[in-house]
């Protein structure tokens, strides 16, 4: 395969504009800390903010806005039982990224 035919490849392969806009968003949300770090502990399991905000010695404001942005981003899920509104990973994908993203970098 010649460079011109594989610089068609690659060209006809990417996706859209939009796609590759949204992607660039939805990596963004990986590059906070504390989000980071609300991701991994939900990771273990469903947490209420008071529960997520005693793990990370932060203030629960703090959670709950962070939490508003991943829910946002579908990066998290939530369900209210009663008062308590308790969160969890949107689906397996959220830990399999950070899982190699971790991977990569501890290598």
């Amino acid at each position: 395969m010649n460079n011109i035919d594989k610089i068609k490849k690659a060209k006809e392969s990417l996706p859209i504009d939009e796609d590759i806009y949204d992607l660039a968003d939805f990596y963004k949300m990986f590059s906070d800390s504390t989000r980071l770090k609300i991701l991994l502990t939900l990771g273990k399991g469903e947490l209420c903010v008071s529960d997520i905000s005693k793990v990370l010695d932060m203030g629960q404001s703090a959670i709950s806005h962070q939490l508003r942005l991943l829910k946002q981003a579908r990066l998290v899920r939530n369900r209210r039982d009663g008062k308590v509104i308790y969160y969890s990973l949107d689906d397996g994908h959220i830990n399999e990224i950070i899982s190699s993203g971790l991977d990569h970098i501890m290598e």
